[in-house]
């Protein structure tokens, strides 16, 4: 890297659910690690999403723009949302004129199509990151005026050209051991736990599906419940059973990391996650979206047991939950194969971004 005295401003952007936020927060840390003066980072994103608390909770200045989504199907709200884009995209305007980044990095989220051809028109170098197998709608815009695309999976170079690299997914390992969330939490260190996420904004059919089988697994092991801003379903804490709206994602890390198994939705930042910390998992994807993709490479690891919503039924699923939390075998089994599913990009990342700033 070449000296430079003056700090790089980096903009990320991302939002609406927490899928698109964590790799960046995690590429930030990374960044951040050797020399913290040379970057300082601004997060973009929705007023209505986790990103503002994500990004606040890391001491990253958050600053929140319209957000419009272009749906592939008839819908009057696309009448409104065109309004909605237009008006987000001189927002955008303003905040890179205010600002002044030396480059826009965002994972995917419609809030981030505005500021990236707003970045674009103020020559300002554009990064964008595919996460999922399958490219989104947003991404394939934004990637029209990227300077470069990286990418999680191998099979999604096809879809952007030369300008794409095959890098894998950033990810955060390091767990903060300073914290004790047996003792802030009142929970049981010599109980097995099971960690449950629903998702960035939570999950109605797995807080039901848990509420539904609680009494049968609070018998063999206590349960740690993240069930998403407004979506608790009426779940109240007991004995044993903790469930969160939402934490602050380092609490996240060191349950997964503390936690015998996890049971979650399928969007790339939980599964890398996973992956990283070796950890055994019980998948419930999103049915007909990418989450079903992303599900599908652990199955070709044999890396997780995915189960599909579809007339999943509580017996089913708790037994799912006893043979895994039970059998050393199976645990560790899967708890291997998931290390060799998806590749850390810290520092394939780390060059890029130092490349098109300096």
């Amino acid at each position: 890297m070449k000296s430079n005295n003056q700090a790089k401003v980096i903009m990320l952007s991302g939002g609406g659910t927490g899928g698109s936020v964590t790799p960046l927060l995690a590429l930030a840390d990374y960044l951040k690690q050797d020399n913290p003066a040379v970057y300082n980072f601004i997060f973009v994103g929705t007023n209505s999403g986790p990103e503002r608390y994500l990004a606040e909770s890391v001491q990253i200045l958050f600053l929140p723009i319209m957000s419009g989504k272009w749906r592939r199907y008839f819908s009057f709200k696309n009448v409104a949302d065109i309004f909605k884009i237009i008006l987000a995209f001189f927002q955008a305007l303003y905040l890179l004129r205010k600002y002044r980044p030396h480059l826009l990095i965002s994972a995917g989220g419609f809030v981030s199509v505005p500021l990236a051809y707003a970045a674009y028109c103020l020559r300002i170098p554009v990064l964008i990151h595919q996460q999922d197998i399958r490219a989104g709608l947003a991404n394939r815009l934004m990637a029209k005026v990227a300077k470069r695309v990286t990418v999680t999976f191998v099979e999604s170079l096809k879809d952007y050209g030369p300008k794409a690299l095959w890098v894998g997914n950033p990810i955060n390992e390091r767990i903060d051991n300073s914290l004790n969330l047996w003792q802030k939490y009142n929970l049981d260190s010599n109980r097995p736990l099971l960690l449950v996420l629903g998702g960035g904004t939570g999950s109605v059919f797995i807080n039901r599906l848990i509420k539904d089988s609680l009494r049968s697994l609070l018998e063999f092991c206590q349960v740690v419940h993240i069930t998403g801003s407004g979506k608790k379903e009426n779940l109240a804490p007991k004995t044993d059973y903790l469930p969160l709206e939402f934490i602050a994602h380092d609490e996240v890390l060191w349950f997964m990391a503390k936690a015998r198994a996890v049971v979650s939705r399928s969007g790339l930042g939980v599964l890398t996650e996973i992956s990283a910390l070796g950890q055994a998992s019980i998948l419930i994807p999103m049915p007909n979206s990418h989450q079903e993709d992303n599900a599908a490479i652990f199955v070709e690891h044999q890396a997780a047991i995915v189960l599909s919503e579809k007339n999943l039924s509580t017996d089913v699923f708790i037994n799912q939950v006893r043979e895994l939390m039970a059998n050393k075998k199976l645990h560790d089994t899967l708890c291997s194969l998931a290390k060799d599913v998806i590749k850390s990009a810290n520092e394939a990342l780390k060059k890029i971004v130092n490349e098109l700033l300096f």
